[in-house]
């Protein structure tokens, strides 16, 4: 496993990023333990990935480890001193992988064939300027595949604490990939009824998602019906937990800076 990291641009990552580390880093826990919830949202980028995409924000390496089996190289990336240790040692074991620590917006360039991103941006102020930082780590004609939480009424205390500064509708988000310069190809929602549950659980109740329990039951029990349902009616629910999107840099000369 080869690693690096960015120089600049990650001195201050700690200052900047937002919310409460230790909830953020429970939050994770608790999602690595939804194997379905993570294979269902892992096969939304998997048409795209390429021989070798950049995952921003990897967190603890779940959905990379979905990824990785696809792809001839993977470059895993987190701005989190903290995850970005943690990273490093979980992905030790694959000679393939490349871990660097990363901080958006970033003026770097590459040349990846598609870029992934699941649950960050609604953390970042200026998620256009990040858009088109992540443009620029991708080849044209490559993929962004993004993934994050939808509709602002669900904004929680669970939110807040994990350094959410918005949610995004289809609208919204498709206005931030035009702006952005990226091509739109498609914007959807996904995991309808997790909608219901998450506003219930941490708006109405103020709870805050934990490992076992409530999230293991609907994990093991509930994910695999919503996703048969969400298939029947085209992978296009009216609404969703999650806004997915996927979009394609344009040629060079397109491009936004």
């Amino acid at each position: 496993m080869e690693t690096a990291r960015s120089e600049d641009a990650v001195k201050d990552a700690t200052d900047q990023i937002r919310g409460d580390r230790q909830i953020q880093c429970d939050v994770l826990h608790a999602l690595a333990e939804c194997q379905n919830h993570r294979r269902w949202f892992a096969a939304f980028a998997k048409p795209y990935l390429g021989e070798h995409p950049v995952e921003i924000g990897s967190g603890l390496g779940d959905y990379a480890l979905e990824w990785i089996p696809s792809v001839e190289k993977y470059t895993a990336t987190d701005a989190d001193p903290a995850l970005y240790g943690q990273l490093k040692k979980n992905m030790a074991a694959y000679p393939n992988v490349t871990v660097r620590q990363l901080l958006l917006p970033t003026e770097e360039r590459a040349d990846h064939s598609c870029l992934v991103c699941y649950n960050v941006l609604e953390h970042i102020d200026d998620d256009v300027g990040a858009l088109k930082s992540m443009a620029r780590l991708v080849r044209p004609e490559g993929y962004l595949v993004l993934v994050c939480p939808a509709f602002q009424f669900a904004m929680s205390p669970v939110d807040v604490a994990t350094g959410h500064v918005r949610r995004y509708t289809k609208r919204t988000m498709t206005k931030a990939l035009k702006a952005a310069g990226l091509e739109v190809v498609q914007v959807r929602y996904a995991n309808s009824l997790g909608l219901i549950c998450y506003y219930t659980f941490t708006s109405l109740l103020k709870r805050q998602p934990s490992t076992g329990g409530t999230m293991s039951f609907y994990d093991r029990l509930v994910v695999p019906v919503v996703r048969f349902l969400e298939r029947m009616v085209g992978d296009h629910p009216p609404f969703g937990q999650s806004v997915v999107a996927v979009a394609r840099v344009k040629e060079d000369g397109d491009r936004t800076a």
